[in-house]
């Protein structure tokens, strides 16, 4: 597999087929919802800078939730599987996840950092699913829309691949992580690290999709654009 190769792709119409190992638009099978793949989406935190879980989070009065809205654009990436980790106030996150078709699991050790979301959820999918890989992504990526989804899992396939977001070069997210990365991944997350390590020591193949969105995340109130004001819903 190639390794350390920055990907810009056109994205062309939604039918239009391509080359997906040089980053070109996803044939149509992929964009109907038969990807072999399993989204998984990490939103376990508690969002103290931010005043509640951001899971809970709406930007604007009438706004949905960063929940509703992440599962959302994995959904219309052409993932007709989600799972996604929750851990603080999960109860109160549990029943707009489950509406949105989501699968659940529960981090009971949520606290001790992202690593521990990362660990329970490819836990989790390496019991109860055949795919062959997992694209990764965190909750409060506000501009991280399918259009970067279907681009990243346009680049590689299978259980060795090993994908991530680069935005204007610089590494973010989702990652694609094929299913022989599970168990190493899952071994090297600890603390708020995910899996930063393994990722540092298994060069993946970075595609750039700073043409599509700037990939932050948002910590604060402020970083919603909503000011403020913008509290759990």
């Amino acid at each position: 597999m190639l390794t350390n190769l920055a990907i810009l792709a056109d994205e062309g119409r939604p039918d239009d087929v391509g080359d997906p190992s040089a980053g070109a638009p996803l044939a149509r099978g992929w964009q109907a919802g038969v990807v072999p793949t399993v989204g998984l989406l990490l939103a376990a935190g508690a969002g103290r800078r931010m005043g509640g879980p951001k899971a809970l989070v709406r930007p604007g009065d009438d706004a949905p939730t960063l929940l509703e809205t992440a599962l959302a654009r994995l959904h219309a990436a052409g993932l007709a599987r989600v799972v996604v980790v929750l851990g603080a106030s999960a109860e109160a996150a549990r029943p707009s996840a489950e509406a949105a078709g989501a699968e659940v699991v529960v981090a009971d050790d949520w606290a001790t950092g992202m690593g521990a979301s990362l660990r329970a959820g490819l836990g989790h999918l390496a019991h109860t699913t055949d795919d062959d890989a997992a694209l990764v992504t965190l909750v409060d990526l506000l501009d991280v829309d399918e259009r970067v989804h279907r681009r990243v899992l346009g680049a590689a396939q299978g259980p060795t691949a090993l994908v991530r977001a680069a935005y204007d070069g610089t590494p973010g997210h989702p990652v694609l992580l094929g299913r022989d990365h599970w168990a190493g991944a899952a071994g090297t997350a600890h603390g708020d690290r995910g899996a930063r390590d393994y990722l540092r020591s298994h060069a993946p193949v970075l595609v750039e999709c700073g043409d599509l969105a700037t990939g932050r995340d948002a910590d604060t109130p402020d970083a919603l654009g909503a000011g403020p004001g913008a509290q759990p819903g």
